[in-house]
């Protein structure tokens, strides 16, 4: 059964930092084998994604994130990174991650910018 856990969410002032990790178990296939991505999540709407990362390295970014957010993997700890700079009001959200063609979630992070 897969399961994922995410953490690292927190309050930060504008401008802040924060990195999130989410640690994978129970694919049918090896972590590396899979894509990954980052979701977030506020009250009223539907879960945004805001980052990609292929089996090979190669990053996609939603627009409203772009050049501020940086997702990385690290393959021998089952792990998925999200480093979040410069951050934004706007990015207070739950964080998710799930791997590319997934439906299993776990229970997120919150992220909450606020001065």
């Amino acid at each position: 059964q897969e399961k994922l856990v995410e953490s690292g969410g927190d309050l930060v002032q504008p401008g802040g930092s924060l990195r999130l990790s989410c640690v994978a178990s129970g694919f049918t296939f090896s972590f590396s084998y899979y894509a990954m991505k980052w979701y977030r999540q506020t009250p009223g709407k539907e879960r945004e994604l805001v980052a990609t990362i292929t089996s090979t390295g190669n990053t996609i970014y939603a627009n409203s994130v772009k050049g501020r957010f940086t997702i990385s993997r690290d393959n021998a700890k089952n792990t998925l990174y999200l480093q979040m700079n410069s951050l934004k009001v706007e990015d207070t959200a739950v964080y998710y991650c799930i791997r590319g063609g997934g439906n299993s979630w776990g229970q997120g992070t919150q992220v909450t910018v606020s001065s």
